[in-house]
């Protein structure tokens, strides 16, 4: 277990903090910290503050993801998906939200807009070599398998 910390901005005082919906959900919803309603138009994104920072071990990253309920019933998804929010940032958590629906969108303040999932880091060292293995794949990729 991981302890996060986690920081109301003044724009989020009366929210709540982000949470899980039920015991085995995955992601932690974020809400949107708007001042007052923003409409986004079809095609359209904007950044929408959750009015939260986050403290949170370097083993970790959060990453920020759509909402499934969100894309399927409006088209709202992430232009960034999933963003990326590394241990060392300590700026309010934003989300880029684009309308890939046919009508516009109203983000209101409290709505669920965003879900956060957080994600342990495996420690990484690259080592430069003059060649790869090889394997049957090779270099094949986008779509090399057929349909």
């Amino acid at each position: 277990m991981y302890d996060v910390k986690i920081r109301k901005l003044p724009s989020s005082k009366d929210l709540p903090l982000p949470k899980q919906m039920s015991a085995s959900s995955a992601g932690f919803d974020l809400l949107a910290a708007v001042k007052e309603e923003m409409v986004v138009a079809p095609g359209d994104w904007t950044l929408i503050p959750t009015g939260i920072s986050l403290e949170m071990p370097e083993q970790l990253e959060a990453q920020v993801r759509p909402r499934s309920g969100l894309a399927l019933k409006h088209g709202i998804t992430m232009l960034n998906s999933p963003g990326t929010i590394d241990a060392d940032y300590r700026g309010e958590v934003k989300v880029i939200v684009h309308n890939l629906g046919r009508e516009s969108f109203v983000v209101k303040r409290g709505e669920r807009i965003a879900q956060l999932v957080f994600q342990e880091l495996p420690k990484i060292r690259m080592m430069e070599v003059a060649e790869l293995s090889t394997t049957s794949r090779g270099e094949g990729g986008f779509g090399h398998t057929g349909k």
